[in-house]
């Protein structure tokens, strides 16, 4: 069974702290953490604020479901200074983040950051984007190789990497054991892909989910879980059925203005699909085992009728 968490992300106007404490008073397991402003921006973070984030996660018994390295508002925005940039030293800074973002995510105990997918084209090509973005990767790889922490790659509806198979033609330049997919859910749904059959196609590439809903629209913008058009409980279902026991991370953003109330609300839902499931499960096991049952006595009843025929 997976096990559930929610982002960080809808938590901006709260501090890490209290968020740790409200996502593990609602019931969740896990919490992404945002390494961004206000949160977790590397450079702003001193020896006793790591202290105070391990201990926080220690004493809620939560764990780090992975980084958001994805936004950078700290210095840019959600997607600059991205991996290609024109200007050479925008992206160092870029390569700078994932790097510092590494070494958080070795400090808390986290197994993987998640990453954007290159970043805005706006008019480069793809395929000098795709070179720029593969040197950037190449520059973090063996500090991550030896902190023993994964770099997901998160492809997003208008960045260089959208769909599943731009994703799968940029992991043939990677290191498996080094990188890895963030498989969000909802941005595969908004280029017209089908969630559920990738859950089964991208299974060994991928390391975490996001998990939200979309307008019937497939417009990018996050929705409530059960609220849109996507087959939540299916793409659910695939993932259980693939054996991943790993992180679900719930991710809400644009709900910042009651991200208390939406991370409850999410988390309902999915104790709600656990029960059915497991009472499904359950269910079915009763079933064969009342159908095993029957097919003794029936052969029983065979038996008798060959041994001591009726008058």
């Amino acid at each position: 069974m997976p096990k559930f968490a929610f982002s960080a992300n809808a938590f901006r106007r709260y501090t890490l702290l209290e968020t740790i404490g409200i996502l593990a008073g609602l019931g969740y397991e896990g919490i992404e953490i945002m390494a961004d402003v206000p949160h977790a921006f590397p450079p702003h973070l001193s020896d006793g604020d790591f202290a105070a984030i391990r201990h926080g996660l220690s004493r809620h018994h939560l764990y780090v479901s992975n980084i958001n390295a994805f936004m950078l508002h700290a210095i840019g925005d959600t997607w600059r200074p991205s991996w290609i940039e024109r200007d050479a030293t925008l992206r160092a800074r870029r390569v700078e983040h994932t790097s510092n973002c590494i070494d958080l995510a070795d400090k808390v105990g986290a197994k993987t950051i998640s990453t954007e997918p290159g970043g805005p084209l706006d008019g480069m090509s793809p395929e000098e984007a795709t070179q720029l973005f593969l040197e950037g990767l190449r520059a973090v790889e063996n500090k991550a190789r030896d902190k023993g922490v994964r770099v997901l790659i998160e492809p997003e509806p208008g960045l260089l990497i959208e769909s599943s198979s731009q994703f799968r033609q940029l992991f043939e330049e990677l290191d498996p054991e080094v990188f890895g997919l963030n498989f969000d859910v909802g941005h595969f749904y908004c280029v017209g892909e089908d969630p559920v059959g990738l859950v089964w196609e991208l299974k060994q590439l991928t390391h975490h989910f996001h998990l939200e809903d979309i307008s019937p629209s497939r417009q990018h913008y996050h929705l409530m879980l059960g609220e849109g058009a996507i087959d939540i409980h299916g793409v659910l279902k695939a993932i259980l059925d693939t054996g991943y026991d790993g992180f679900v991370t719930v991710e809400l953003y644009p709900y910042e203005d009651k991200p208390v109330d939406a991370a409850g609300r999410a988390l309902r839902y999915l104790e709600s699909w656990k029960h059915r499931e497991r009472s499904g499960c359950e269910s079915r096991v009763a079933s064969g085992r009342t159908a095993g049952r029957a097919r003794s006595f029936e052969k029983q009843d065979k038996g008798l009728s060959t041994t001591r025929p009726l008058p």
